[in-house]
């Protein structure tokens, strides 16, 4: 065999999940060091796989979603699990079950995009079939929807958006039809064909619903049913054969392939996870088409997603740039200390961590009486800040061309005369001066006055008296 100089073409079209044409990726840096932490979302252990991936469930007919998704939680015995919106008990179809770690990703699921497929009845005969398709292209847009009478939220007037309304089929002599229906988060499809059987002028009533789509999940991308998670179940503990479970429950990360991409380092991976800003030094490559303020994640070389992250950069910014933030955190996704801890390792902080070890910082590493003098000026240089200025007393009433002096509070000084010299009550002294008068007579004394007082008042009431 005879070496081949060019380089090895790398089809990165086939790679899974977040990494998909990965070679098309925008490069800012290549330097980083690769760390034996962490692994590819479809090669994790089956317990970690478990724990942070999601079911695209067909829903059975008559269970709820919440019976359905307890149910999901004892087979699987995990701690935590959530659902991508509710469905009726009769609505059958497309519900996406998170488990664990995914149900952080539950929030940005319930508020995607649906699609459905009803079957409807109308009351009486309409004129014909395009009667039908014309009273449907009415209901698209911003509609008006009261939920129905038995419903999961609360019967409040809102508006839904219909994106799109296909009719797919229609029988005449039976006035039924079935259509396929695009619709904003929340939409009662129940109420939809009530309004287009008021559209008509004939009345209808939706017979049965089923979901065919839930965000970027479909009927066809690997629907299970809850005897598959069963089965799978079962299979694992008493044939310890994870292939099923595998198959049933798929990675994370499979619900975030739409978001636009930015590859961090190994190194600031664990920083991320607890809060950290995703800053330009840290990434490796990023995509084209992010827009300000645009939802992105946050992934790994390995393709495991960090975070969820608004962009405050574009790709262009990111591309002619050389330090500053690129996104702010919305929702960690990753455990922390999957990755080790990076930071704190540089010069400056490897001084401050002996000088606190060597007892001249306190444990908070602030100054104390230990602290060498040469530190301490580095640290006035860094850290004088200019006190802000007292804000100018202005009298409203005043004109705008008065000048006005600071107000200052009067300065109260206290001296050792001040302090003896307290308010009590005199004591009378008697004419021998030894014995003081007795507290009483001053009490019966100011009782008297004010009976006089009050004769007073009533002598000025009733004068001709």
């Amino acid at each position: 065999m005879t070496a081949s100089s060019a380089p090895a073409q790398v089809n990165a079209a086939e790679w899974p999940l977040l990494l998909k044409n990965y070679d098309k990726l925008n490069t800012k840096t290549s330097h980083f060091t690769p760390l034996p932490f962490g692994s590819s979302p479809l090669r994790r252990e089956i317990k970690d796989y478990v724990r942070s991936g999601f079911i695209n469930l067909d829903k059975p007919s008559n269970p709820s979603s919440h019976e359905v998704v307890a149910w999901i939680k004892r087979i699987l015995r995990v701690e935590k699990t959530g659902h991508s919106g509710t469905l009726d008990p009769k609505v059958t179809g497309c519900l996406i079950v998170c488990v664990e770690r995914a149900t952080r990703l539950v929030k940005s699921q319930q508020g995607a995009g649906k699609e459905y497929v009803a079957i409807f009845k109308l009351h009486s005969a309409v004129e014909s079939e395009a009667k039908v398709l014309q009273g449907l292209e009415k209901l698209t847009g911003a509609l008006f929807q009261r939920p129905p009478l038995i419903s999961a939220v609360k019967r409040q007037l809102r508006v839904r958006s219909i994106y799109k309304a296909k009719l797919l089929e229609y029988d005449s002599e039976r006035n039924m039809g079935i259509y396929w229906v695009s619709c904003e988060a929340g939409t009662y499809v129940r109420t939809h064909c009530v309004h287009l059987g008021l559209i008509l002028g004939v009345g209808g009533v939706m017979l049965e619903l089923r979901r065919v789509r839930s965000g970027i999940q479909g009927e066809t991308d690997d629907l299970v049913t809850m005897h598959d998670i069963l089965d799978a179940q079962y299979l694992y503990d008493n044939h310890k054969d994870e292939s099923y479970l595998r198959r049933v429950i798929r990675p994370l990360e499979g619900l975030l392939v739409t978001h636009k991409r930015v590859i961090v380092k190994d190194s600031c991976v664990n920083a991320i996870c607890y809060g950290a800003k995703v800053m330009l030094p840290g990434v490796l490559k990023y995509e084209d088409g992010i827009e300000l303020n645009q939802e992105i994640v946050i992934i790994t070389t390995k393709g495991e997603a960090i975070a969820l992250a608004i962009a405050l950069m574009t790709t262009s910014t990111i591309a002619s740039g050389d330090h500053g933030c690129v996104a702010k955190l919305k929702r960690v996704i990753m455990e922390r200390d999957t990755y080790p801890r990076k930071w704190g390792l540089g010069p400056k902080a490897t001084i401050k961590k002996n000088m606190i070890k060597q007892g001249q910082l306190d444990k908070y590493g602030k100054p104390n009486e230990n602290t060498p003098k040469d530190y301490l000026s580095t640290v006035a240089k860094a850290t004088v800040k200019k006190e802000a200025a007292e804000p100018e007393f202005v009298i409203p009433s005043a004109g705008p061309d008065q000048d006005f002096k600071k107000r200052k509070e009067p300065e109260i000084s206290f001296t050792d005369a001040d302090v003896e010299e307290t308010p009590k009550k005199k004591i009378k002294k008697s004419a021998s001066g030894d014995e003081a008068a007795a507290p009483e007579d001053a009490d019966e004394g100011g009782k008297k006055k004010k009976k006089k007082k009050k004769n007073k008042h009533k002598d000025e009431e009733n004068p001709d008296d």
